[in-house]
């Protein structure tokens, strides 16, 4: 074959260098360029990490054993041979910034993964990378850059768990430096000044935060093809709200950074949450931050050790199955039931008419309502079948409010119910009642009596107690503007805010870091709106913007004109979804031939397909699987026709 001149780029002689000039055939393959290149250049070094990247078709040439000729190479290509990792700078969910080697080859996937193994993270599929939003900044500013912790010099390991040593991976334990960094990345940081809160992006309405999605990078696609550049700068963020398998022990990391991006999602308004439940949350953080600042944090990680209290532990579960009689077991079989007053309510657009009370019969996984107790013998007024419902509650424990809001799946969308409560003790039983019918369970499950306490328990943190807050009041001084969202900041002084986050920090003063850090999850989990990821679309046939909400198990309709959602699907009714990547259009087909259609106005349409298949990947995980990652499961329900 006749040979002809081929120019490279070499990054590693400097940007104002001539490109290197090679003489190949079409039949060389790339890893004789590449030896060609090293042999030209005269430089001794390592350069396993290098490889070729062809400008004009932005894609890496990782098959050294393809020809040029099979690439489609000629001899106008624009190739540049560079490493595969760069530096990056990355802001993490505490608002520190690190910086870091990441790989610029591989689907943003897989360096995620990478990011996760080096910080101690697990189940990396629950983050990804998007652009950063600019702070807004002031002339005065300008000599304050934010500090950059550098792990440049840590070596990139390929094992799937890092080593660890003292609870945290080996390359952390090195130096005094590099423990301070691990500190700050699994130790909440202290609460952030009001001007700071101030400086930061508040997103004013949903169209606001439908913005913010669209800024997510493609999970199938490189960092390089994105026009991410060396030491630019990337967010990593809980993308999928899908938090499975948390363990304190071995989650340090993972546990905090989910808190901090609770917290700052809560302090910048991005969820919305009422005056009681922002007033227990700037209470959680408070005792969060003075536990943090004053309990050493131990982190002994002995492996024969937990070996040993798992023993126990299921010992423990033998010893007490083998205590129980057969009455006892008996009584267990019997499935009890639920049976009680209760008002229910039916929202539909444009009605008035209050809630009615009926008598109610919770047996199995339903719910069915008679006229009154004398007639519940006969046939109910309506059953309402839980399983695969969605339960969320409406509490205010000051004005006497227990609410439990049902959503009930039909062919159409879903149907709205609230079933009104007259005590916190009813509301207890029956709210632990429905999250168990929604599970597909009864009221004979194990897990019945926990729940009603941890129900009882998370009423009694929204209890004030107005006798004993006072005492302590004047001791303890607290910046209150740095625990609230801004909108408290105008609406009510200091000193007006200190009783009443005293009062509600009586109620979880007791509780240990690892405790606080978990209610406070479970109580930003519990909010109407968590885990919404906001979408303007264009629905088919319809001549205005309205906005799609993608939960981690439906998908809502919101008319931007009144603000209500219209319709909510739920995915286990989804038979299928597809692009049609021409007109960059998705359509999802639901059982009982419904379908729907729309164009994507703020986000590309293949983030709101990553959303989609993400969610969907989420749900099959399990327990015997959990250690290894199914990748190619994950591209196949996210990636769309332009993956791989």
């Amino acid at each position: 074959m006749a040979a002809w001149d081929l120019s490279v780029t070499v990054e590693d002689l400097g940007l104002d260098a001539p490109p290197v000039t090679i003489s190949v055939a079409s039949d060389l393959h790339i890893g004789g360029v590449i030896l060609k290149l090293v042999e030209k250049t005269q430089i001794k070094q390592d350069w396993s990490d290098h490889a070729l990247w062809w400008e004009q078709k932005q894609r890496w040439l990782l098959r050294t054993a393809w020809t040029l000729e099979k690439y489609g190479i000629h001899a106008d290509a624009k190739l540049v041979f560079m490493p595969q990792h760069k530096p990056l700078r990355l802001g993490l969910p505490n608002g520190i910034t690190l910086r870091l080697r990441v790989c610029f080859s591989n689907p943003v996937f897989q360096t995620v993964m990478g990011i996760c193994r080096m910080l101690n993270i697990r189940h990396p599929e629950e983050l990804s990378l998007l652009r950063p939003i600019e702070e807004k900044k002031k002339k005065k500013d300008k000599n304050l850059a934010p500090e950059i912790y550098d792990l440049t010099e840590v070596p990139l390991s390929s094992v799937s768990r890092p080593c660890l040593y003292n609870g945290m991976p080996a390359h952390f334990a090195d130096s005094p430096e590099m423990e301070a960094i691990y500190k700050m990345l699994s130790v909440s940081q202290p609460p952030p000044a009001p001007e700071v809160i101030a400086k930061q992006y508040r997103p004013a309405s949903v169209v606001d935060k439908a913005h913010i999605n669209g800024r997510w990078l493609d999970s199938s696609r490189c960092l390089l093809q994105q026009g991410i550049q060396e030491s630019d700068k990337l967010w990593l963020r809980f993308k999928y709200y899908a938090t499975y398998d948390m363990d304190p022990k071995y989650d340090a990391v993972r546990l905090t950074q989910l808190y901090e991006q609770a917290r700052w999602a809560i302090l910048l308004e991005d969820i919305d949450c009422t005056e009681e439940e922002m007033m227990l949350f700037g209470a959680l953080q408070y005792h969060i931050s003075k536990v943090a600042q004053s309990e050493p944090q131990i982190m002994s990680n002995n492996p024969a050790m937990d070996d040993l209290d798992s023993a126990l532990q299921s010992l423990e579960v033998k010893m007490e199955g083998e205590g129980s009689s057969a009455s006892d077991l008996l009584e267990n079989m019997t499935a009890p039931e639920l049976t009680d007053y209760l008002k229910i309510f039916r929202p539909k657009r444009l009605t008035l008419k209050g809630y009615k009370q009926y008598w109610f019969k919770f047996q199995d996984t339903s719910i069915s309502y008679f006229k009154s107790k004398e007639e519940s013998i006969g046939e109910p007024i309506q059953m309402i079948n839980l399983k695969g419902c969605e339960v969320a509650p409406d509490v205010n424990v000051a004005a006497q409010k227990f609410l439990i809001r049902l959503l009930i799946p039909a062919p159409e969308g879903m149907n709205e119910v609230y079933l009104r409560c007259e005590n916190e003790q009813q509301y207890a039983q029956w709210m632990a009642g429905c999250r168990l019918g929604s599970k597909g369970k009864t009221l004979a499950d194990s897990s019945f009596q926990s729940e009603i306490q941890s129900i009882r328990s998370f009423l009694a943190m929204q209890k004030t107690n107005s006798s004993s807050s006072s005492a302590n009041a004047s001791e303890e001084s607290i910046n209150t503007h740095s625990l609230v969202s801004p909108r408290y900041h105008k609406k009510y002084k200091p000193k007006q805010l200190t009783p009443r986050i005293l009062d509600a920090y009586q109620n979880v003063a007791q509780l240990s870091l690892t405790d606080a850090l978990m209610r406070f999850l479970q109580i930003w989990q519990a909010l109407p709106d968590f885990g919404l990821a906001y979408v303007v679309v264009r629905f088919k046939g319809s001549r205005k913007d309205e906005v799609l909400g993608i939960a981690p198990n439906r998908l809502i309709r919101i008319d931007l004109s009144v603000g209500d959602v219209v319709k909510t699907w739920r995915y286990n009714n989804m038979k299928q979804w597809n692009v049609n990547w021409d007109i960059r259009q998705m359509a999802i087909e639901f059982e009982g031939n419904v379908n729907i259609a729309f164009s994507c106005v703020t986000a590309d349409c293949k983030i709101v397909h990553e959303f989609i298949g993400g969610y969907i990947f989420m749900s099959t995980r399990s327990r015997e699987k959990s250690e290894t990652l199914n990748e190619e499961l994950f591209h196949k329900l996210t990636g769309g026709h332009e993956a791989l």
